[in-house]
């Protein structure tokens, strides 16, 4: 971990600059695969008072499809980075930004298969994930969300496995996800805000927040001074290579709400 010391949301002084919140989804919005009212109102919240709000997430491109049609948000990057999808209201049309086509998704879903197998069959306990039905670019390997908990040696296999079959792999709190390419939730970022809004993310940087709570997000930890951990982050502290400046004082959706608080009350003071 190479921040220092995680500062509690208490000494985050710039609430009041924020403009756009970009937040992961699993155990940063959501408790054991639950979104609970608390988060969900949080969301809301942000969005009436004229914040953009767009998830970051690991969760395939089906979800995706849902949460932008439904949530109070303005996008949503999915499949760590593959893909964005929005709401365009006007058009009454769900709009989609894929980063590579068809053809090369349909090449890389036979390279997949060999690799769910190779898995499967070389780290006992394991399984697919529920959702894997619905992705377009990677595997998603359940390690505790459907199976009983994998310990830490089976997580680091798994990754091994992919990454010596040429895979960028990333440990999100419930699965270990695997594709092919060099993209994350950081360039993919990147992209939505400049496709999106007409903005460069490294001019704006500094009126973005981004929430979290595993390693798959610390590319976004980095990258973002105003980078905030829920508590439950540091079940990861060892594994994180880069560690959010701020941390609340609770964990998962109840940590974000936190969050959005400190934001909320931030834009009413005078």
């Amino acid at each position: 971990m190479t921040r220092s010391a995680m500062r509690p949301l208490q000494e985050f002084t710039d609430a009041a600059a924020i403009a756009t919140v970009f937040t992961d989804i699993d155990d940063t919005l959501t408790r054991h695969g639950r979104l609970g009212a608390t988060a969900y109102a949080a969301l809301e919240n942000l969005h009436d008072a004229g914040l953009r709000v767009v998830p970051i997430t690991g969760r395939p491109a089906g979800w995706c499809d849902h949460i932008a049609r439904t949530w109070p948000v303005d996008g949503v990057v999915g499949e760590n980075g593959a893909c964005y999808f929005w709401y365009d209201s006007e058009a009454r049309k769900l709009r989609q930004r894929h980063l590579l086509d068809a053809t090369t998704r349909a090449e890389n879903a036979g390279r997949l298969g060999r690799m769910r197998d190779l898995i499967l069959g070389e780290v006992p306990g394991c399984g697919v994930a529920s959702d894997q039905f619905c992705r377009l670019y990677d595997l998603a390997i359940d390690f505790c969300e459907d199976v009983p908990a994998l310990p830490r040696a089976a997580v680091d296999r798994i990754v091994e496995l992919m990454t010596r079959d040429g895979m960028t792999a990333k440990i999100s709190s419930i699965h270990v996800n695997g594709w092919y390419g060099d993209y994350d939730k950081l360039s993919m970022t990147r992209l939505f805000v400049r496709e999106r809004w007409g903005l460069e993310l490294d001019e704006v940087r500094e009126r973005c927040v981004f929430v979290g709570d595993s390693p798959n997000d610390a590319p976004m930890f980095r990258y973002f001074p105003n980078s905030v951990g829920v508590a439950n982050v540091r079940d990861f502290a060892d594994r994180l290579e880069f560690a959010p400046a701020y941390v609340t004082g609770a964990s998962h959706g109840d940590g974000f709400a936190e969050l959005a608080g400190c934001l909320l009350a931030a834009r009413t003071v005078p």
